[in-house]
């Protein structure tokens, strides 16, 4: 019959130590599975938000570009512009203190590279998560594994009784533990790696922008590829204030 096989039989014929593998690697499944999608939904939001920078840049003043950005909470690009921003101010206010010590333009590259640092953070919180259970899994499933294996030969010599249909049935579904495990953890290292693609996107993008700004707020004037234009002393009239 079809029920005494497969995973509802290795649940019901386990012991307590086979039940408590299989739900640990229903809940590592859960868990990356809800990372996989949140975190993959994060990175979907922080690129659309990338789009609106270059309309930063063709905005009259800081406050139209500060709107263009948008207002949305976790917006890296506007705490990027924020941060430089209070930083450039905070260093014209105390020049007399500073000006011996740190420039203007150490004072702001330590402040954008502050705010692409937590916004780096941010982004890979539960990645950690991911790799451990893309590296563990196999594991514990083969552990499973094992464990199901010695009490199926412990139930056939105790039965007498060695013929292949006796002795498959119990191997296959103790084998059934290492697919679990490779089900878990293969899930959870691709989507590991595709969010690890996705964030050095970003944070790239972020380094970019960043770059921009620290000319701005140090020059007053976005640093522009080959020689200025009339489109390009367009992009350059934003001016901090």
């Amino acid at each position: 019959m079809e029920s005494s096989f497969g995973v509802l039989h290795v649940w019901t014929q386990g012991d307590g130590v086979t039940r408590a593998i299989f739900a640990v690697l229903l809940a590592m499944s859960v868990v990356s599975w809800v990372v996989i999608v949140v975190k993959a939904l994060g990175v979907l939001r922080t690129q659309r938000l990338a789009r609106q920078v270059d309309s930063f840049w063709h905005a009259g003043d800081m406050a139209e570009g500060m709107a263009r950005l948008g207002d949305a909470e976790a917006n890296p690009f506007r705490d990027l512009a924020l941060e430089g921003r209070e930083a450039a101010a905070h260093h014209r206010a105390t020049q007399a203190q500073l000006h011996d010590r740190l420039d203007v333009s150490d004072w702001v590259s330590r402040a954008l590279q502050g705010s692409i640092d937590r916004s780096a953070g941010h982004l890979q919180s539960g990645l950690a998560l991911l790799a451990s259970v893309g590296s563990t899994a196999p594991f514990v499933g083969l552990f499973g594994t094992v464990w199901g294996i010695y009490h199926a030969l412990m139930r056939i010599g105790a039965s007498g009784q060695a013929s292949i249909d006796q002795v498959a049935g119990p191997i296959g579904e103790a084998l059934i533990m290492t697919a679990l495990g490779l089900a878990v953890a293969i899930p959870a290292v691709l989507g590991y790696n595709a969010l690890v693609r996705g964030h050095k996107v970003i944070v790239a993008r972020l380094g970019r922008f960043a770059h921009d700004l620290h000319a701005l707020y140090v020059t007053g004037a976005r640093v522009t590829a080959g020689t200025a234009g009339a489109a390009g002393a367009a992009v350059v009239s934003l001016k901090p204030r």
